[in-house]
C-alpha cells in the first residue's frame, strides 16, 4: 500500500507564502505524475497544479498561475507546492495525489490519479 504524507500547510496572512511537500511512504512506487488539488468548505473539490516526472511538464489552474510553482525531486520523489501571494480564497484542504502509471501530460483531471493523501490545511486570513 502507498501513502501520500503531506507537510507544509498552515495559516497565514494574504500576500504571505507557503511551501507544501508530499511523498509517498510504504512500498517502494514509481511515480509518473503528481498534483495538487483543493476543497474548500462548501465547494466542489478542485485541481491545482500538477508535474510530470520525466521531462517536468507542469500544468496549472488558471486561478493560481503566477503565484504558486509545483516542482519535484525525483530521486526523493517528492513533489512541492510554492504558494505565494496567498488569497484568502486560497483556504482549503489541500490534497496530494500520485499516478502509478506512464503520463504523458501533467492531468488536471481527479480520475488521472489513484493515490491520494489525507490533506494538510492552508488557511489565508484576510
Amino acid at each position: 500500500q502507498v501513502q501520500l504524507v503531506e507537510s507544509g500547510g498552515g495559516m497565514v496572512q494574504a500576500g504571505g507564502s507557503l511551501r507544501l511537500s508530499c511523498t509517498p511512504s510504504g512500498r517502494t512506487v514509481r511515480t509518473y505524475a503528481m498534483g495538487w488539488f483543493r476543497q474548500a468548505p462548501g465547494k466542489e473539490h478542485e485541481f491545482v497544479a500538477a508535474i510530470v516526472s520525466s521531462g517536468g511538464s507542469t500544468s496549472y489552474a488558471d486561478s493560481v498561475k503566477n503565484r504558486f510553482t509545483i516542482s519535484r525531486d525525483n530521486a526523493k520523489n517528492t513533489v512541492v507546492l510554492q504558494m505565494n501571494g496567498l488569497k484568502p480564497e486560497d483556504t482549503a484542504l489541500y490534497y496530494c495525489a500520485a499516478r502509478l502509471v506512464p503520463a504523458t501530460i501533467a492531468y488536471q483531471q481527479q480520475a488521472a490519479y489513484s493515490e491520494w493523501g489525507q490533506g494538510t490545511q492552508v488557511t489565508v486570513s484576510s
